[in-house]
């Protein structure tokens, strides 16, 4: 990766998630005074003094046996440190040095990285002696700040900037696909997720809402840069209690709006669910391109028959999302799973295409002439013009005659004679209306 990686390490509850939002300039990572919020590594983009970064959100790191999930927390922060090019060690000033500082400063020591010490949750800066003991632990003389307030973090930024390898002469980077993984809780997302970047990035358990962040990880496949995003589980309203689940449920629906590329993740033992139409019905109306996944395909019993099954009831489901293409994968042995990435970049090609005008208009004149529009009365609707007006997805506007005289199903006709003609597979097309005047 050409930008530098800072990693933020720390005991739980430290405040390295605010410090993290505080430098990346938005409030991404959940901040709640629970310790262990944070679970995954979270990734953004940020910048200093005109150097770009990518800083890194943790886990708490538990040095004993504390909980199913402290291992597994473990192992992701050492993923992070791995990864790092700096890493900043967050200790709280205001419960002053502790057992568990000692330790995760000696892990830290071992990895060999530039690491910058952050003394958060300073409240009185003239009073230095509420973090000079922090001098102990054998690393960089320890910088106060207030990450809550953003105070003293612009000295923090030049010390991490400070520590960054020199820049190398390399180009710039490509336009990257955002991919976004959606569904209920428990349906595999993180275990594709894993799949597909081949390595354990995104931790995977068998309790439902494991992943509570949605975790940016930029990556590359076969010459094309990509962000894979994992997101929690997409529970029913009724059915979220927790305050912190609610903030995970929202950043979820986020990240399918801001992204490419859709993958809405069905579980093949339990089929269309309800719950599965309201997110696929949530990402059909933000116009996200999309990709229907199957998991656990492994764990159906198959005939000859079962998949043209599936199909149907898949379509029968969700029929307003008729564009979408439909992979049955297994995260578990790998089935299929190269195929989504192909996919992918076949859907995004499509969202994101753009039709002359020429071609837009011998079209609806095709149309017109096969399948003459409706009227009312001895008023018949009239289509003079079309002009795509963006992207992503396909937008195109009509001029017609009388907007109130366009029936839907004959903007349904129409649509399915742009698919037929120019294709749009995975994506939604958006049509806008517009009433003009006759030039006669």
């Amino acid at each position: 990766m050409s930008k530098p990686v800072v990693a933020l390490v720390g005991r739980p509850n430290v405040g390295k998630s605010t410090l993290f939002n505080r430098l990346a300039g938005m409030r991404k990572a959940i901040v709640e005074d629970i310790p262990g919020i944070t679970r995954d590594r979270i990734y953004e983009q940020s910048e200093w003094e005109g150097r770009e970064f990518i800083i890194i959100d943790t886990g708490g790191l538990i040095t004993g046996d504390q909980d199913l999930l402290s291992g597994e927390v473990r192992r992701q922060v050492e993923v992070a440190i791995d990864e790092a090019d700096v890493i900043i060690m967050v200790v709280d000033a205001r419960e002053g040095l502790v057992q568990e500082d000692e330790e995760i400063a000696a892990i830290l020591r071992k990895s060999g990285k530039p690491i910058v010490l952050a003394a958060n949750k300073v409240e009185d800066f003239r009073n230095q002696a509420q973090f000079y003991e922090f001098f102990s632990l054998g690393l960089s003389e320890p910088i106060p700040i207030s990450a809550v307030h953003g105070l003293n973090t612009n000295d923090l930024l030049d010390e991490v900037v400070a520590n960054f390898p020199d820049p190398e002469e390399t180009p710039e980077e490509g336009l990257k696909t955002r991919v976004a993984v959606v569904g209920r809780p428990n349906v595999g997302k993180s275990s594709l997720v894993n799949a597909i970047l081949g390595e354990e990035r995104v931790i995977v358990s068998d309790i439902p809402g494991t992943t509570r962040d949605a975790i940016d990880t930029p990556f590359e496949y076969g010459g094309n840069q990509y962000i894979l995003v994992d997101t929690a589980g997409i529970r029913r309203k009724t059915r979220i209690s927790v305050s912190t689940e609610r903030y995970s449920v929202i950043r979820a629906f986020k990240a399918a709006e801001r992204a490419d590329v859709v993958l809405i993740v069905i579980d093949a033992t339990e089929g269309v669910t309800e719950q599965d139409q309201r997110i696929a019905g949530f990402v059909h109306e933000q116009g996200r391109a999309s990709v229907i996944v199957v998991n656990k395909w492994d764990l159906v019993t198959k005939d000859g028959k079962s998949m043209t099954a599936y199909d149907k009831d898949i379509r029968e489901e969700l029929k307003f999302m008729a564009y979408a293409p439909i992979l049955y994968v297994s995260a578990l042995t790998g089935k299929r799973v190269p195929k989504i990435l192909e996919l992918v970049d076949f859907v995004a090609d499509q969202h994101y295409r753009k039709v002359q005008t020429s071609e837009l208009n011998r079209l609806i004149n095709e149309a017109l002439l096969l399948n003459p529009p409706p009227g009312a009365g001895k008023k018949k609707l009239k289509v003079y013009y079309a002009t795509q007006v963006k992207t992503g997805p396909p937008t195109f506007v009509l001029f017609v005659n009388d907007v109130e005289l366009m029936h839907f199903s004959y903007l349904r006709y129409l649509e399915n004679n742009f698919r037929q003609a120019f294709g749009f597979e995975g994506s939604p097309i958006r049509f806008v209306l517009r009433r003009r005047e006759s030039k006669e």
